[in-house]
């Protein structure tokens, strides 16, 4: 178990250090974000790294379990791991930041949005559908910061996907999420506690 959570770690700081890189290099890009992504999808294909003896699932009456995996001292280049029983949903949201989500086990379906009101009126919003993702094992999507993105948790099955986000969720005071049928939108608080990787 020793050697299996160092060479995690080691991946780890490999994904965090070609991401700290590729921003340095080229910025926050549609491109730059997508590279990440792909990096990230390489990691969560080593799914012994991220098993349910280290990470356990959220208890019966909770969907979610949010696990911190590493972050830096300005808590940016923030790695997640998530793990959600079916049924889970999460209103349409953006994240100010870029934000990369990749499947270890299990599917999550993303819809895209876009905002289509100018934004003037305090607490109103409306958005409009683009497309549908799927997110299972060898799959992975990169969001810019005003990106929106819907989340639902189908099937039967318990999953687990790593989120990597620029900056760590719990900084992230200024995210908003939307209600499409209302034409309402909100600051969106932070969710579940986040738990620290090993506990």
């Amino acid at each position: 178990m020793t050697d299996l959570i160092h060479q995690r770690s080691r991946r780890v700081e490999a994904l965090r250090d070609a991401a700290r890189n590729r921003i340095a290099e080229d910025g926050v890009t549609r491109q730059t974000v997508g590279a990440i992504a792909d990096d990230l999808r390489e990691i969560a294909v080593q799914t012994g790294f991220w098993s349910a003896d280290q990470f356990p699932p959220p208890d019966e009456d909770s969907k979610q379990a949010r696990y911190l995996i590493a972050e830096d001292e300005g808590h940016s280049f923030a790695l997640y791991l998530n793990v959600m029983r079916p049924g889970k949903r999460i209103p349409p949201h953006n994240h100010t930041t870029w934000a990369c989500v990749a499947a270890v086990e299990g599917v999550e379906l993303n819809t895209l949005w876009t905002r289509t009101d100018d934004g003037t009126v305090p607490g109103r919003a409306t958005v409009s559908e683009d497309r549908e993702v799927t997110i299972e094992p060898g799959t992975a999507i990169g969001m810019l910061p005003d990106d929106i993105h819907s989340v639902f948790i189908p099937g039967d099955r318990i999953i687990r996907h790593l989120h990597f986000y620029g900056r760590a969720l719990e900084t992230l005071t200024e995210r908003v999420m939307f209600d499409p049928e209302a034409g309402t939108c909100w600051t969106m608080d932070v969710g579940v506690k986040t738990r620290k990787a090993g506990q």
